[in-house]
């Protein structure tokens, strides 16, 4: 079974030691619930090797396995609230050498661009699909000439586009045939029961092809309410990361969204990406599963 790295100073490990030196013990061992399990490390800002390099180095002193997310496409987010990404596709390419340097190599899971594939079949004017697919390709066949790295094209969610023929072609000239799989739920909410029927069924129009589940925010399921997908009331941790997931297909539940980081400026969150310590101690609050805190 393979063993994910935990980072000593995530923004949840911090925020619990802050609480426990102001005496809000209880709090703290809440957060203990999302400091204590392996969490990915999103690359999503122009310099990419000496954080890659970083993150896998101390992973490796462990003999644990880094999970990263390469999210710096250009047009990312179709610029909504996570907009940003490389200028152009050369910066790109340049972007996901530099990457795949830092990775050396040593062990990792890179999920690559949540949502690009997705939100190019579901209509983003500002992006062409041909280049966008053919940068999807590049980035995994990159990542793949390092030999211990495992690569997950991200494919969306199971609400998105419920139905996964419409994934199959844009996923085929993405590079799906040479990554090791396709990664599901990232930054959402669906069930792992959902993620995993919707995953069998794209994985047998796509041969055979295995997945990975973010699990980080969905131990409640979808928020039946308006905005669903942005800091939604109420949510909780799901299963806690682990390659032991009892099904053939399915390589990893992981922790790809980090519990407490924000969707953007909804319902009072910060911007996108910025840590929220409430939302995450109700994620906290709300968990149902907080055994096999380091799997």
């Amino acid at each position: 079974m393979e063993s994910f790295w935990v980072d000593p100073r995530s923004r949840a490990a911090l925020q619990a030691a802050e609480w426990r030196l102001a005496g809000r013990t209880a709090d703290a061992l809440l957060m203990d619930r999302i400091a204590a399990r392996p969490q990915a490390e999103w690359l999503n800002g122009p310099a990419s090797r000496a954080v890659v390099r970083a993150r896998t180095s101390a992973a490796a002193r462990q003999g644990r396995t880094a999970v990263l997310v390469a999210y710096y496409i250009p047009h990312r987010d179709c610029g909504s609230y996570s907009g940003g990404g490389a200028w152009n596709a050369a910066g790109y390419r340049k972007w996901v050498d530099d990457f795949a340097t830092g990775l050396g190599d040593r062990d990792a899971y890179v999920i690559v661009e949540p949502d690009a594939v997705a939100q190019t079949v579901a209509g983003c004017a500002s992006v062409v699909a041909e280049e966008r697919y053919a940068l999807l390709a590049y980035a995994v066949d990159r990542l793949k000439r390092q030999p211990g790295t495992r690569v997950y094209l991200d494919a969306g969610n199971s609400a998105w586009l419920p139905d996964t023929s419409k994934l199959v072609e844009p996923l085929t000239r993405s590079g799906i045939a040479r990554a090791d799989g396709f990664a599901l739920n990232v930054s959402n909410f669906q069930t792992d029961a959902a993620s995993s029927a919707y995953g069998n069924r794209l994985s047998a129009a796509l041969g055979g092809k295995h997945f990975v589940i973010d699990t980080s925010r969905n131990g409640n399921g979808p928020y039946t309410g308006t905005d669903s997908w942005c800091n939604p009331p109420g949510r909780a941790l799901g299963t806690p990361p682990t390659t032991a997931t009892g099904a053939p297909l399915i390589d990893a539940y992981l922790w790809i969204k980090r519990p407490g980081e924000s969707d953007g400026t909804c319902r009072g969150g910060p911007t996108a990406g910025q840590w929220w310590p409430s939302y995450a101690l109700e994620l906290a609050r709300n968990a149902r599963n907080t055994r096999n805190a380091r799997g």
